[in-house]
Order: C-alpha cells, then sequence, then structure tokens
C-alpha cells in the first residue's frame, strides 16, 4: 500500500475503533491534532479511508479514468428504415464508458473511484447523482466550467442492434493532466488502474507513467477505431500494460494488420506484446473472445443470450474480468467471467444490469 509507519499506526486504531476522533487519535499516539489531521487527509488520496466517518476499505481501490456521459438511447419499434422517420422510444441513462465500467465494478462489490469530466449542468449533477448511489465514489471528477456533460446518441434497430451513434465527448477531450493532481496518491496505491480511450493523449501517457513509477497494473480499453488509433505511439516495451481489450477493428488500427482470417488474431496479438502489453483480450462479439498472454493463446466461447440492447455489454465484460482478477482469478478465468457479465448485460434493458453480482456471474459460468 505503500503507508508510512505512522499511516499505519492510525489505521490499526481505526479498525479497533471506527468512531475515534482526530483528538483522541493524537493523544493516543502522542501527537497533535493537526498532524493526525494531515495523516488523514492523506489516508483519503491514497484510497484507504472512504469518505467520512474514516470507513477503512478492505482492499485498495481500483481507479477508472475516462469518458462519463448521458446516453440518450432511440430503438425503433420495427426494421428500421433508412433516411425516413421510424417509430419507436427513447430513453436516457447515465452512460460512458468509463463510468459504465466502474458502476459495474462497484455492483460487484469492487471499491471504485471514477475520474471523469463533467460539465457544470443537469446532466453532469444527474451523472453525479445516480453513479455515486451506485456505489462509485466520485472524490476526483472534474467539474469543466467551459464544456457541457458529454453525450452519446445511439440508434438501434428492433432487434437491439447499434445503427448508428454519435459521440460529443468535449469535456472528456478537455481532461488534461493537471486535472488529476489531487487524485495523484489515489492512482499511485490502485490495486488496478483502468483507462479508456477517450482520454486525450496527453492524460493517458501522464496515467502511465504514474502507474508505471507504482507498478500499478493498467487494463486499457481502446473504446474505438479512431481513439485505437492514436493510442499506437503510447505503447511502449519499456512502460508495460497489463491488458489491452481492443475489438478485431480495433486491433487492426493498433497494429496495421488484417485482422479478417480465424489465426491473424494472435499474430496481431503478439505485435502488441513486443509494445509491452501482457495481455491481449479480443472481444470478437458473437464468436467469443481470444486471451494472449504468457498463459499462451485461449479462444472462449461467447455465452447464449437473448438480446434486448446491446449497449454496455463491452463495459460490463472489463468491469467483470477486473473484478475476477482482483479475487485472484487467473486471466483466462477471468475472461470468462466477463462473458458471464456481457451476456446478462445483453438481456437486461439497462446499460448497466442494476441487479449483478458476483453470484450471478458464477451462476452464468456454473462456477
Amino acid at each position: 500500500m505503500g503507508l508510512t509507519d505512522r499511516e499505519r499506526e492510525i489505521v490499526d486504531l481505526l479498525r479497533g475503533e471506527p468512531l475515534i476522533g482526530p483528538a483522541e487519535i493524537a493523544e493516543r499516539l502522542g501527537s497533535t491534532r493537526a498532524a493526525v489531521n494531515v495523516h488523514l487527509s492523506n489516508l483519503g488520496r491514497k484510497g484507504v479511508i472512504l469518505g467520512r466517518g474514516y470507513i477503512l476499505s478492505a482492499q485498495p481501490p481500483v481507479v477508472v479514468v475516462g469518458g462519463a456521459n448521458i446516453d440518450i438511447k432511440a430503438r425503433s419499434s420495427a426494421a428500421a428504415i433508412g433516411q425516413t422517420s421510424n417509430p419507436g422510444h427513447t430513453s436516457t441513462t447515465p452512460g460512458g464508458v468509463a463510468r459504465n465500467i466502474a458502476e459495474n465494478l462497484a455492483r460487484l462489490g469492487t471499491t471504485t473511484h471514477l475520474i471523469a469530466a463533467l460539465g457544470r449542468d443537469a446532466h453532469g449533477e444527474r451523472l453525479l447523482t445516480e453513479t455515486r448511489e451506485a456505489g462509485v465514489l466520485l472524490d476526483h471528477v472534474h467539474r469543466s466550467g467551459t464544456h457541457p456533460t458529454g453525450s452519446y446518441t445511439a440508434v438501434l434497430d428492433a432487434d437491439g442492434e447499434m445503427l448508428l451513434a454519435v459521440a460529443d465527448m468535449s469535456a472528456t477531450d478537455d481532461l488534461r493532466p493537471e486535472h488529476l493532481r489531487s487524485a495523484r496518491e489515489l492512482i499511485l496505491h490502485a490495486a488496478l488502474l483502468v483507462l479508456d480511450g477517450n482520454l486525450p493523449a496527453a492524460t493517458t501517457e501522464h496515467l502511465l507513467d504514474l502507474a508505471q513509477a507504482a507498478d500499478v497494473r493498467v487494463v486499457l480499453d481502446p473504446v474505438s477505431v479512431p481513439k485505437a488509433a492514436r493510442l499506437l505511439p503510447l505503447l511502449r516495451a519499456d512502460r508495460p500494460i497489463f491488458a489491452m481489450t481492443p475489438n478485431r477493428d480495433e486491433l487492426r488500427a493498433l497494429t496495421g494488420l488484417d485482422t479478417a482470417a480465424d489465426d491473424a488474431g494472435s499474430a496481431a496479438a503478439d505485435v502488441l506484446h513486443e509494445r509491452g502489453v501482457e495481455h491481449v483480450w479480443i472481444r470478437l462479439g458473437a464468436q467469443g473472445s481470444l486471451l494472449s498472454g504468457p498463459g499462451g493463446t485461449h479462444r472462449l466461447p461467447a455465452l447464449s443470450a437473448e438480446v434486448r440492447d446491446v449497449t454496455g455489454a463491452g463495459d460490463a465484460m472489463l468491469a467483470a474480468f477486473a473484478h475476477a482478477l482482483l479475487a485472484g482469478r487467473s486471466p483466462v478465468l477471468a475472461a470468462r467471467y466477463g462473458h458471464a457479465a456481457a451476456a446478462l448485460t445483453l438481456e437486461s434493458a439497462h446499460t448497466v444490469r442494476p441487479d449483478l453480482t458476483e453470484r450471478l456471474l458464477e451462476e452464468r459460468i456454473e462456477i
């Protein structure tokens, strides 16, 4: 955890007496209240203390950094017809890749901090309220005074498959390294750092450097083909990344290789391994996934699901993978947890399934 001796003494006191106050801590340790308050503040920044009341985290938290926005989904009531009006219905829900991953992690019981940029508007307030209610910690969210809260508008066919999506991520595009200063200690002591490809390249590089300095494992989701392409210059063999989770098209953008052939994924994964990526988890939709890492290459089948809405399935997949890794599962078994989460989310009308639990995942993969 990287705690000082004094911080460990304070944590020991808090474990025995969670309601003890700073004055009594200072008296017990022969210190001053001012000094104790500084230590308590540092413990909060490191993610050891969660909010007020000196509630201790059972383990270092996951830190997720990237996009948070309002999802606007329009679904046709029948097979969509192009270039004309289609009857259907619309809904608005909290969304964004990083935000969705963070909510899924929190619902699975993992202590999770989200770092994202929101505008000072009604959408931003709604995202804060509903994401906090889901159990995500939001102490380091940046509120932009110049950009609105992001939006993601998706048009779905009657079967739930996406026809078109438009994303306005200007607030996230302006999330700069200086906006992350208050979260530095939290990031340096994270159990896992999850980044999405919505971040500006300079911010991603800054976070990768912080993670490398503290030996924090990083999972990186490319998000889309254009955003995957801008990640390529950041991948270096001397700055390792624990895992990347591209789909086939994003993998092509990252490696320049044609990934259409069945065996092409392994060759493209090798390119990323040479650039310091330990595990390459290639998402293949209905065909399942391919996980390439030090233990070899493993093909995992997708679990059957009655699709209601495809939105958010990939985010749930990554979150369950990360949750299982932190519980000590192997990367291959963690990927199976990911497939279970994706199937469960596909069957839900919600972007993040509100009843998602670890037990539900295990029942789906029959562990």
